[in-house]
């Protein structure tokens, strides 16, 4: 439990660092989209206690994203922000969901998955909500693929979203396991002594 919450603290001051530093950049060029909120929804719902599971990821995506649009002067609600929230909250409820079968071997498909809805959800908010892109096949094609002139293909966002939800995923999970050691040890000496 504390591993998770040291976790989410530090997912907090990661998104936050922008203002934090003072910096009028929310992610430097090469590395947009990546981020540890997909991970901390997934794995958070899924090792959190039931009362935190959900309302703790979601309620930090909400407030770091309040804190960062009012910095960057951007609106928070946008078609694409309810995009990014319907794909945050299905995959806190995928973690959800695998909380009884929460083990490396479930929970990093599952996060590969979670990645591609999220890009699949963002993007056709983008589609829908941006006038650049002409709302037939082709153009949702474009969202997904190429994206707008001007600014980075869409591939690259969704290749950056699974590098860092892999890792930060990982991270927790790494986190969790270390955090369960001391508690099994403590368990077998009892039994040990016994011998």
């Amino acid at each position: 439990m504390i591993a998770g919450l040291v976790l989410f603290f530090a997912a907090v001051v990661y998104r936050l660092l922008p203002v934090l530093l003072h910096v009028k950049q929310q992610q430097p060029e090469w590395l947009p989209n990546f981020s540890p909120m997909a991970a901390l929804c997934l794995c958070g719902a899924a090792f959190l206690p039931r009362r935190l599971a959900i309302a703790l990821p979601l309620v930090t995506l909400f407030g770091t994203d309040i804190i960062l649009n009012s910095y960057f002067g951007f609106p928070l609600f946008t078609v694409e922000f309810l995009g990014k929230t319907i794909a945050f909250a299905a995959v806190a409820g995928l973690g959800w969901m695998l909380r009884k079968n929460a083990r490396p071997s479930v929970i990093l498909p599952a996060v590969i998955g979670g990645s591609f809805f999220f890009y699949l959800t963002t993007n056709t908010a983008s589609w829908l909500y941006e006038p650049g892109y002409a709302k037939t096949a082709a153009g949702w094609l474009q969202a997904l693929t190429t994206g707008l002139p001007g600014y980075a293909p869409t591939w690259t966002f969704y290749r950056n979203t699974l590098v860092s939800d892999l890792l930060f995923t990982a991270i927790f999970l790494a986190c969790i396991r270390w955090s369960r050691k001391p508690a099994r040890a403590a368990v077998m000496q009892p039994a040990e002594a016994i011998r």
